[in-house]
């Protein structure tokens, strides 16, 4: 009671003037002037950017705040970029009179092949067309598209698609880099008024309304709803809560036997008496969890390789922050394999490792053994890269989003937070197909009423990561915009790079429908490096290509012998090899024993100088 009547009384007591004017400065006056520091006052930039583009300026915060607030509205694509290539394009074709009265011919031709088809669209038993689509577009193929009126509504659709096809292609003088945005700006465009995706033109969606008596909608009601919710309070898509890691994915037994600000390093339990002498490190891509390779128990990587008798190590990387803005490539190499590699010399010392790298982890493990490559003695015996590019020259559908202006504005936008959110990267992965991961599965689950059931690669899919603002413009700039790698201009602490520097081993994993590391792309390695290199070709895309464990129906794989001497171009490489059906991963496994030098007794998890820190997953995995 004495301490509460004290404490009134001190708080009735008289406020000089000196403390009531600090106080007013502390709430209202400090706060403006941090503002105004912030928005008006030029920005720091490390001169190290001005390598990137001589006589850079670097802009005022004020700049970089508005970019910032107009990305949000964007998804991240520069406005300028855009409208630059428009530019390109309708300029040239402003001036080109020809091409343009080609484009009225061929509306003149279009339309009178389609009014001649309405009347064999509404009066024939059996399906007719006037146009066909793309092989890959299946949106029209069900019977239910060949009945009138909605085999028109399709037929006019991909009439109109493919006049827009030619009014943004073949027109002389526009680059092609603005050819490949507008008309990839035409066909966002034309997908989203595509009759598939409007219940009154939809056949499909008419048919379960009337059989369902509108039931369909009242689900796809609640569907929007519930995604709607997880989105605004961050949570991942619903059915993911099945696919926890530690519980139902990555759950192959192991322990965190090192662990520094950036990684921890997972080893395995052997499940083997006797295991290949070299172990083998395992880097995953940092703008993902490292889990895609150890899903669920039936189609885990690393469970399949420790089967084997590999000792395996992973990599799992640390969830960057804006604390982390200033971390670079050099900082991902020096921390995480660097040191990864010293940490795995230590707990089985004398021998050599295997290393495997996948997609952009895959290009930091290249560029890794380029820099120990031209030391006089390398701790690496071979190296294995999956959907992993060297060369960015023909860098795949990625290249959209990426010129100067674009990478400028993505700078600015990660600028103010320190990071690349993860909803920006997804954005732009799933405009690349739109069809697939837009509209397709809102039809299903809004219009049908239908919740597609996640699986475990669905759920890692959302599992995203950030990307620190240091090493997303290192990457940017240096790999995708000015190729440095690939032509030996990319430097370590001072020190050029040179692919041609790689002598151990090689085997190349690339899939045939990869839209983020194309094959072609991914092989060129084999024109540079200058020891053993296998290549494999392997059926799927960038991430259900790798995941093909043996048993997986429809799988099949190409593969060269390797060496020097094989070398030719890709196309005619893909006529030498015929195709092999099942899983490419005892392939990949009997390599690497093929490249280990004995089989000794497994070793222990960990040792003296690296003790367990916790059971695997370890901690890394749950930051969000």
């Amino acid at each position: 009671m004495k301490n509460l009547v004290k404490s009134t009384a001190a708080e009735n007591q008289p406020v000089s003037d000196t403390s009531a004017v600090e106080a007013l400065s502390a709430t209202w006056i400090k706060p403006w002037q941090q503002l105004f520091k912030q928005v008006f006052m030029p920005h720091q930039i490390p001169s190290e950017y001005n390598k990137y583009v001589p006589g850079f300026e670097p802009p005022a915060n004020l700049d970089r705040a508005v970019h910032g607030q107009i990305a949000k509205f964007s998804m991240g694509i520069s406005p300028a970029s855009l409208a630059l290539a428009w530019a390109d394009w309708a300029v040239h074709l402003a001036v080109s009179p020809a091409k343009m009265n080609r484009l009225v011919e061929k509306t003149m031709r279009k339309s009178l092949r389609l009014v001649n088809y309405v009347p064999l669209a509404f009066t024939s038993e059996t399906p007719v067309s006037c146009i066909d689509g793309l092989p890959q577009d299946k949106r029209f193929r069900g019977q239910d598209w060949q009945r009138w009126p909605f085999n028109l509504y399709s037929q006019a659709f991909l009439l109109q698609q493919q006049w827009w096809h030619n009014a943004t292609t073949g027109i002389e003088g526009v680059s092609q880099h603005s050819e490949n945005v507008v008309s990839f700006m035409a066909r966002q465009i034309l997908d989203t008024v595509s009759p598939v995706n409007f219940p009154l033109t939809n056949p499909v969606v008419l048919n379960a309304s009337m059989k369902e008596q509108g039931m369909n909608f009242m689900r796809g009601w609640n569907n929007f709803k519930q995604d709607y919710e997880h989105s605004l309070r961050g949570l991942p898509p619903v059915g993911a809560e099945q696919f926890k890691p530690g519980q139902q994915v990555a759950i192959t037994p192991g322990k965190v036997v090192y662990r520094n600000h950036l990684i921890e390093l997972i080893q395995y339990t052997p499940t083997t008496a006797n295991v290949n002498a070299e172990p083998l490190l395992i880097v995953p891509a940092w703008i993902m969890k490292y889990y895609i390779l150890d899903l669920s128990p039936e189609n885990s990587m690393v469970r399949y390789l420790v089967s084997q008798g590999h000792t395996v190590f992973m990599i799992s990387w640390h969830n960057p922050d804006e604390a982390d803005r200033d971390l670079g490539m050099d900082d991902y190499m020096q921390l995480g394999i660097l040191e990864s590699l010293k940490a795995i010399q230590t707990i089985v010392p004398d021998k050599k490792i295997h290393t495997l790298g996948y997609c952009l982890g895959g290009t930091l493990l290249a560029i890794s053994a380029a820099y120990l490559g031209a030391e006089k003695e390398s701790p690496i015996q071979t190296m294995t890269l999956l959907a992993a590019q060297t060369d960015f020259s023909e860098a795949g559908e990625l290249m959209l989003f990426i010129d100067q202006s674009q990478v400028s504005f993505l700078e600015d936008m990660m600028w103010e937070k320190g990071y690349l959110d993860t909803k920006m990267m997804a954005g732009a992965f799933q405009l690349l197909r739109s069809n697939d991961l837009i509209w397709s599965p809102m039809v299903q689950q809004y219009l049908l009423g239908n919740r597609q059931p996640l699986n475990d690669l669905m759920a890692w899919n959302a599992d995203a990561t950030r990307m620190p603002y240091r090493m997303h413009s290192d990457y940017l700039r240096q790999l995708f915009l000015n190729n440095d790698l690939f032509e030996e201009r990319y430097q370590i602490a001072g020190k050029k790079i040179a692919l041609s520097d790689i002598r151990m081993p090689v085997f190349i994993v690339a899939t045939e429908n990869d839209h983020v590391a194309p094959w072609r792309s991914v092989y060129k390695l084999k024109r540079v490096a200058q020891g053993e290199v296998n290549f494999l070709l392997t059926s799927g895309g960038h991430n259900a290509g790798i995941v093909s464990e043996p048993g997986h129906p429809r799988r099949y794989f190409r593969c060269d012998d390797g060496g020097r001497d094989s070398y030719v171009d890709p196309d005619k490489w893909l006529t030498l090899n015929t195709p092999q059906s099942g899983s490419w991963w005892p392939v990949l496994s009997d390599w690497l024993t093929k490249h280990s030098t004995a089989r000794i007794k497994s070793p222990t998890v960990g040792s003296q100088a690296f003790p367990v820190l916790a059971d695997a997953p370890g901690d890394y995995i749950y930051e969000t």
